[in-house]
């Protein structure tokens, strides 16, 4: 049996679309059911359960809001992992940690690798190193996937943002010089489906294929939506935020070919597929 945290959020919504697919036994705790602030709420459903694989898929995700919440992003994603991850133990379940790319530092232009040094350079990117660590210490059975600029059905993100300001907006500013990969949420299910039957564990990263600017990918996004909008790129420096953002997103998918995985789609095509989506 299979046990996601964070049904609610885009990546756990289409994660159980897909084990629903397959026909995969699965149970998806609500928040009040499986509580990342504290140890007992983080450890008793899992206990109970005694699932085979635990997809931990639930973080504290307010990448701004967290450099004024530090100790709330800290415990979630921290300590909240380490918990969940000390269950998994204790049940001998597989575990699966959904990581970012905010690990690292984001200097240079190539590709990171998975043993790469991480460099975190906000709060966010801190707290989910420290999950990070607490799985790789605690876990023997266990999966790190870093993936970047997600997207799914199932909440907000970039290309809702963009689509609801094109309804009053003809031109739109957006940073140019901060470069990754968007990742569909129904792509990035399939491959952690696909992970789960298997015992090749390890660190991974994970994204859409092809890399772009936010600027990039806003111009593609209109240009797929039939929407006649100027973007304007703009460097990072003129859209100060609380946080600060890797320039460099830039993930290399070596870990999932050495593997034998199949990597993920381009993004343009994963895009594609999102706006027919986002019309049923």
């Amino acid at each position: 049996m299979i046990l996601i945290t964070g049904i609610l959020g885009q990546l756990g919504y289409d994660l159980a679309k897909e084990l629903k697919k397959r026909g995969k036994e699965f149970i998806a705790p609500s928040l009040e059911e499986l509580e990342l602030t504290t140890e007992a709420g983080a450890k008793d459903f899992i206990l109970a359960k005694k699932p085979d694989i635990v997809i931990h898929c639930a973080a504290y995700t307010a990448v701004d809001k967290a450099e004024s919440e530090q100790e709330l992003a800290l415990t979630v994603n921290g300590f909240g992992t380490r918990w969940v991850a000390e269950a998994c133990r204790d049940v001998g379940a597989k575990m699966i940690y959904i990581s970012t790319d905010y690990v690292f530092g984001g200097d240079g232009h190539t590709p990171y690798e998975v043993d790469d040094e991480k460099k975190p350079v906000n709060i966010y990117g801190r707290s989910k190193l420290l999950g990070e660590d607490a799985v790789t210490a605690i876990v023997e059975k266990h999966f790190i996937v870093r993936t970047s600029w997600v997207f799914g059905i199932n909440g907000n993100n970039f290309i809702k943002t963009m689509l609801r300001l094109a309804e009053t907006r003809k031109k739109i500013n957006v940073i140019n010089d901060q470069f990754g990969s968007p990742t569909y949420t129904v792509d990035l299910a399939k491959l952690l489906a696909d992970m789960a039957e298997t015992e090749k564990y390890g660190t991974y990263h994970a994204s859409n294929e092809g890399f772009c600017s936010w600027s990039d990918f806003a111009r593609e996004i209109f240009k797929q939506a039939g929407l006649d909008i100027e973007v304007d790129g703009i460097p990072t420096i003129e859209y100060p935020t609380p946080a600060r953002r890797p320039f460099n997103s830039r993930l290399s998918k070596k870990s999932l070919d050495e593997a034998g995985f199949n990597r993920l789609p381009d993004w343009q095509d994963a895009l594609k597929r999102y706006l027919v989506e986002l019309k049923k």
